[in-house]
């Protein structure tokens, strides 16, 4: 009887033990030895790049939602400012990025069995020059799009806010990654 006890409980004190020796032992090696990771995309010789220029973007588009330029601008800025160590200055940045807005459209994206629109697509493109002070090699002008759907029983007004906000977010996260995210 006395050894099924220590058995029965034996087992129980040896799975205690473990758990404790365990977390004690990862407690010692992550104080003992920190790896740090960043996994925002951005590779950037910060001994080398220490600085970005950012303009404002302006509408050039023939037709506009007011809004969209003050949130594309601000997006992209705090794009960088949140995922890179960069410093934001008005001129002679190591890195400068600058463009326009020249795209701000809805088209018919599907039609229903009636043959009246069902969908319609909102599609916003931007226009940026960058230019690495550093290494011109990585010079670069190109278009960026960006496209949001919407059921055409809604109205462009009630959808608008929500769909150019997921679209700038897209945009400023393809400029992210063709500026400094060279993977």
């Amino acid at each position: 009887m006395n050894k099924i006890l220590i058995l029965k409980y034996g087992r129980k004190w040896m799975v205690y033990i473990g758990v404790i020796l365990f977390t004690i032992h990862c407690s010692l090696f992550t104080t003992s030895c920190s790896v740090s990771y960043k996994f925002n995309g951005a590779s950037i010789d910060y001994s080398q790049t220490k600085t970005i220029q950012i303009a404002e973007f302006p509408i050039r588009s023939s037709y506009v939602w007011g809004p969209m330029g003050p949130m594309f601008n601000n997006q992209l800025k705090d794009q960088f400012a949140n995922h890179t160590r960069l410093e934001q200055v008005k001129r002679n940045g190591d890195l400068k990025i600058e463009g326009e807005i020249v795209r701000y459209e809805q088209r018919n994206k599907s039609v229903s069995a009636e043959g009246y629109s069902a969908m319609t697509e909102l599609t916003m493109t931007v226009n940026v020059r960058f230019t690495n002070n550093k290494n011109h090699n990585e010079d670069f002008e190109q278009q960026f799009s960006a496209s949001a759907s919407y059921e055409t029983t809604q109205s462009l007004n009630s959808v608008q806010e929500e769909l150019v906000t997921q679209m700038v977010k897209d945009l400023c996260d393809q400029i992210f990654n063709k500026t400094v995210a060279n993977w």
